[in-house]
Order: C-alpha cells, then sequence, then structure tokens
C-alpha cells in the first residue's frame, strides 16, 4: 500500500510530531536537545519555515510550524536526517531514530492555532501522569521545563530565536505585556 500524500501549500500551518524508535529516547541529556535545536534553527533558516512553538520530550518532540514556501516535506526530511545523523555520530550508533514518518497535522489557524500551542506546551504534564497533582504543581512543573518554547510567549527575556511568537500572540491582543498575560491565563486554563 502507497503511503498517503502529504497536503503541502504556501502559508499552511501545521503540528509535526515526531516519536523514537520502539518509542525510546531520543534525547539523552540536555545536550542532545541543544543539538536538536541547533539543527532544528539550521533547517527553519535553509527551507524559510517558521516555527511558532515547539516542545522537547524524552521520546518524541511537537513542533507547531507555517510553512510560507509550502516545502514541510522537505525541511523535515533535512531536519530529521541532521539530527538523527549527530544523535547517532555522538552516541556511536547506527540506523533509524524515529518510528516510521513524521505525523503533520494540518490546521485551520483561525479555528485552531491556539489550542495547538497550547496542547503543545501542556505536553510535559499530560505525558507525566500527574492527574492527583494541584493545578499549581502543574504550572510549575511547565515552568521548570526549559526545552519548549512556552517560557518565550510569557516573558520576552526567555525567548529564543528560532521561534516566531507574534503569530500565535496576535490571537491574544499582539505580542504586548496584555497579549503574554493573556496568553498566561490562556495556559493555565487548559
Amino acid at each position: 500500500m502507497a503511503r498517503p500524500l502529504r497536503i503541502q501549500y504556501q502559508d499552511a500551518f501545521y503540528h509535526v510530531t515526531c516519536r523514537g524508535n520502539e518509542r525510546k529516547a531520543i534525547f539523552s541529556d540536555d545536550y542532545d536537545r541543544k543539538i536538536f535545536l541547533e539543527k532544528l534553527a539550521v533547517s527553519l533558516e535553509v527551507y524559510n519555515v517558521n516555527l511558532l512553538a515547539f516542545v522537547c520530550m524524552v521520546n518524541h518532540f511537537h513542533l507547531l510550524v507555517n510553512t510560507p514556501d509550502g516545502n514541510l516535506a522537505d525541511f523535515m526530511r533535512h531536519f530529521n536526517i541532521c539530527y538523527t545523523s549527530a544523535f547517532n555520530r555522538r552516541h556511536n550508533r547506527v540506523g533509524h531514530l524515529y518510528q516510521g514518518r513524521y505525523k503533520a497535522f494540518l490546521i485551520d489557524a483561525d479555528n485552531y492555532l491556539l489550542a495547538v500551542s497550547r496542547y503543545i506546551h501542556l505536553n510535559p504534564v499530560r505525558v507525566a501522569g500527574l492527574a492527583e497533582h494541584s493545578a499549581q504543581q502543574k504550572w510549575d512543573l511547565l515552568l521548570k521545563h526549559r526545552f519548549s518554547s512556552l517560557l518565550g510567549y510569557l516573558s520576552t527575556r526567555n525567548r529564543k530565536g528560532l521561534v516566531t511568537y507574534a503569530s500565535v500572540l496576535e490571537y491574544m491582543g499582539g505580542d504586548t505585556a496584555g497579549g503574554r498575560r493573556a496568553y498566561r491565563e490562556f495556559m493555565k486554563q487548559g
């Protein structure tokens, strides 16, 4: 059976996720996560893709991207090959890092961009199994998760150069102190 074609067009928004082969870790430490972000930044620049949100988990990652040139497949091929090669070299291993192809869900930005950004940013508490914890404990965990774009949405001093914050904050009143406060409240409601 042939693989389904990817829907690609100019200025599309996607929620992209990729999981480790056999659900194994794709990051062994923070240095791997830094390499991941470096390779991601290069791929974003080479393929003119805008990163709106991301989170690095132990065995998977989530990205929210916009493709002005309609080239998601080329971008993801380049990025996944670059990171896999770096990971394999560093850990003296060979073979696949990821379980199958990446998943890409086309997003209707006007209706779902905010919801997808919140889903991505809340992922650390979702997968941690914190059902019994208070909302404040969950919030504190999110604020400690360094390999996510959330902190840059809450404060400009925590921004990462590879993330385009304005596209999501536009739906919260803009990239202003008020927009960032509104996004914080939106996150807490989630």
